[in-house]
């Protein structure tokens, strides 16, 4: 347990922001859900305007540094790749 004033409150301030990169991270997740999903239904159009909705989303998180940036360059790559392969 925290013995002093300002480490009493720097655990405070860790579980906010842990919460808050929870949720960035969730949203991450969810966004690459989506352009997963949109790949599965066979849709290139619908699967490529939501690849472009969802790299805004990866590049923004990775910026706040939730993810690394090769991470998301890797995600962005491997969407990218699977749109391209679609029929």
């Amino acid at each position: 347990m925290a013995n002093t004033a300002q480490a009493r409150k720097r655990a405070r301030q860790a579980v906010a922001q842990r919460a808050h990169n929870m949720s960035l991270r969730s949203t991450l997740r969810t966004a690459i859900k989506r352009v997963v999903k949109a790949i599965e239904a066979g849709d290139k159009a619908a699967a490529a305007a939501t690849f472009q909705a969802s790299t805004s989303v990866i590049d923004r998180i990775a910026d706040k540094k939730i993810i690394h940036k090769n991470k998301a360059a890797r995600h962005k790559s491997r969407l990218a790749q699977a749109i391209k392969s679609m029929a």
